[in-house]
C-alpha cells in the first residue's frame, strides 16, 4: 500500500468518525485547525478509551512560522509526597483512582487554538461530535473490544461501569452528560470547565475519593506556548516539544542514531537503533521532569559529547541491559491536518491510561484523565510529586523541516513508544526513501524500560529475529499489527501536495479533499 496524496487539505485520525468529522470541515472551507479542533472533539466522544475531555492536549502549528502549544496540567496545589504516601496508603504513586489526576489541559487547548486560528466557532464544530454523544454512534469491533478491556480494568470504579455497561459489537452507546458537557462549552468557554459547575462537580468527586485536589487548582491552569528542541537526523531537522515531555528522548535517540551506519533493514540496523532508544530512555527517566525541578537542562542531553558517548558505549554486536526504569504506561491518540493554505497541525490528546483514572463525573459524562500516575513517590527523583508540578508527560507531537520549510507533520499514540516510532518511522522515511505509509505500514518493535524486554512485531523476518536474541535482546513476539507498537499517522509537504500515511494498527483514516 503506497501514501495518497489531497492537494487542498487532509485529516489523520485513529478513528475513521472522527476522521470522517475533520474531512466535512475542510470541505466546508474550514482551515486545518478547526479541522483537527473537530476531529478531536469527536474523537473524545466515539474513542474515550484513547482521550477526551479530561485530558491532556500538545500540539504544534506551521503557519509560515512554528508554534508550539503546552497544554500539561499540574498536580494539586496541596500535593505532596507524604500527602499521597499517607493518603493512599502506599510508597508507590497509584496508577488509577483520584490521586493519579492531574488538572486536564485539552479543553484550554482546543480554545487557545481556536482563538488564535479558528475560522470557525468551537459550537460550529463541536455539532458532530455533540450528536454522537446524545443520539449515539454504533460501537465497532475494535470499539467494543477496548471498551471490553476498560471495564474489567475498570470493575472498581461503579460510575465509570455504569456508563459503559453492556456495550458490544453493533450496539449504539450514547453519553448524554458528555452532550451536557459539549452544550455547555460552546455557550460558556473554557470559563465553565476551570471556573465553573464542571470544575466543581470534578473536584467534589476527587475530595470524596481522597485527593487533595481543589477549585483554585482548575482555575488556575494555563496552557503554554513554548519554544520547541531541535535536533537534526539525516540532513533534516526534526522538532518535538521540550520538558515535562519525552521530546528530548526522540531527538536524543535522533541524534545518536545520526552517527551510526545504518544500512539495509536487517539485524545490524535494529540493533543498533535499539541501543541508541535504550539509552535515550535512560536519560529520560533519570533527568526529563518539570523543567522547574529539572537538575539539568534539557539540552545538555543533547551535547555533542554526551552523544558521541553514548555512541561509543553500544557495542555492535552485544545488547546492553540498563537499570530498569519502571513507570506507568497508557494510550494516546494522535492527529494531524493541513489545508490548501499550507497551515499545518500535529496534535496529540491523551487520557493516559485506556479511560484514564477511572473517576467518571457522571453529570458532565466526563472521564479524568491518570498522568499525575507518572510522579514518583520518591522525594530524590526528579519527578517526584509537589505542589502545582508538572508530571514528566509522553505525550509528543512533532514537526520535521527540510531547508527551512516543513517536510513531515508526524507522531504517534504509545506512551514510551512514542520516541521509539519517531526514530523508526524517520529512518524508513529518510535511510530507506518508504513514502509515509509504507513506511508507517512496516513493521516496528517497541521496547519497555520496565524490563527491558523488547516486544517485536511477529511480520519480522524470523531469522533476524534470532539473531536480534542471539545478540542478547529479550524478545517478545506481538501480534503481526501490535496496538502496543503505536497508531502513527504522518503527512509528507511536497511540490505536488499532501502525501499521507495512517496506521492499519487502529481503526482510522487519512481523508482528504
Amino acid at each position: 500500500m503506497t501514501a495518497p496524496w489531497f492537494t487542498d487539505g487532509v485529516v489523520a485520525t485513529p478513528h475513521y468518525l472522527a476522521s470522517s468529522a475533520g474531512l466535512r470541515v475542510l470541505a466546508d472551507g474550514g482551515n486545518a485547525v478547526d479541522a483537527i479542533v473537530a476531529a478531536n472533539l469527536a474523537l473524545g466522544v466515539v474513542a474515550p478509551y484513547y482521550c477526551g475531555y479530561g485530558g491532556d492536549l500538545l500540539a504544534i502549528v506551521h503557519d509560515g512560522d512554528v508554534h508550539a502549544y503546552r497544554g500539561v496540567g499540574r498536580a494539586p496545589a496541596a500535593a505532596t509526597v507524604e500527602t499521597i504516601v499517607e493518603r493512599a496508603g502506599t510508597d508507590v504513586m497509584p496508577v488509577l483512582g483520584a490521586h493519579a489526576v492531574t488538572v486536564p489541559g485539552a479543553v484550554d487547548g482546543w480554545f487557545a487554538l481556536l482563538e488564535r486560528w479558528g475560522t470557525r466557532t468551537f459550537d460550529e464544530l463541536a455539532k458532530i461530535a455533540r450528536r454522537y454523544a446524545d443520539e449515539g454512534f454504533t460501537v465497532s469491533a475494535a470499539g467494543a473490544h477496548r471498551l471490553l478491556g476498560c471495564q474489567q480494568l475498570y470493575r472498581r470504579f461503579p460510575a465509570w461501569s455504569a456508563a459503559y455497561a453492556d456495550v458490544a459489537v453493533g450496539t449504539r452507546l450514547r453519553q448524554p452528560g458528555l452532550a451536557r458537557l459539549i452544550d455547555l462549552l460552546a455557550t460558556d468557554g473554557a470559563d465553565a470547565y476551570y471556573r465553573g459547575p464542571v470544575a466543581a462537580a470534578a473536584v467534589d468527586e476527587l475530595n470524596a475519593a481522597g485527593s487533595v485536589m481543589a477549585r483554585d487548582d482548575f482555575a488556575a491552569h494555563r496552557g503554554e506556548w513554548v519554544e520547541p528542541m531541535g535536533a537534526t537526523f539525516r540532513g533534516v531537522e526534526v522538532l518535538e516539544l521540550p520538558p515535562p515531555t519525552q521530546g528530548v528522548t526522540a531527538l536524543e535517540a535522533l541524534r545518536i542514531a545520526d552517527g551510526l551506519e545504518l544500512g539495509r533493514d536487517d539485524v545490524e540496523r535494529h540493533h543498533l537503533l535499539i541501543e541508541a532508544m535504550k539509552l535515550a530512555l535512560a536519560d529520560r527517566d533519570d533527568h526529563v521532569g518539570d523543567p522547574a525541578a529539572m537538575r539539568i537542562d534539557a539540552g545538555e542531553l543533547l551535547d555533542d559529547a554526551r552523544i558521541a558517548a553514548h555512541r561509543a558505549v553500544i557495542d555492535p554486536a552485544r545488547a546492553h541491559r540498563p537499570r530498569p526504569r519502571p513507570g506507568p504506561d497508557g494510550g494516546t491518540a494522535y492527529l494531524c491536518a493541513a489545508d490548501r493554505d499550507g497551515l499545518l497541525v500535529s496534535l496529540i490528546q491523551s487520557n493516559f491510561t485506556a479511560a484514564g483514572s477511572g473517576v467518571h463525573v457522571s453529570d458532565w459524562g466526563l472521564n479524568l484523565h491518570n498522568r499525575g500516575s507518572s510522579f514518583r513517590l520518591d522525594e530524590s527523583h526528579v519527578n517526584a510529586i509537589g505542589p502545582a508540578k508538572l508530571p514528566m508527560h509522553t505525550l509528543i507531537p512533532a514537526l520535521a523541516m527540510r531547508d527551512g520549510v516543513p517536510w513531515l507533520v508526524f507522531g504517534s499514540m504509545g506512551a514510551h513508544g512514542q520516541p521509539q516510532t519517531h526514530l523508526q518511522l524517520l529512518v524508513r522515511m529518510l535511510v530507506d526513501g518508504d513514502d509515509p505509509q509504507v513506511a508507517i505500514h512496516a513493521p516496528r518493535w517497541r521496547i519497555d524500560p520496565a524490563t527491558w524486554w523488547v516486544r517485536v512485531e511477529s511480520r519480522f523476518d524470523q531469522e533476524m529475529l534470532r539473531c536480534l536474541a542471539d545478540r542478547g535482546h529479550a524478545l517478545q513476539i506481538g501480534f503481526a499489527y501490535d496496538d502496543q507498537a503505536g497508531h502513527a499517522h504522518a503527512i509528507e509537504c511536497t511540490p505536488g501536495g499532501y502525501r499521507v500515511g495512517t496506521d492499519p494498527r487502529a481503526e482510522g483514516a487519512a481523508l482528504g479533499i
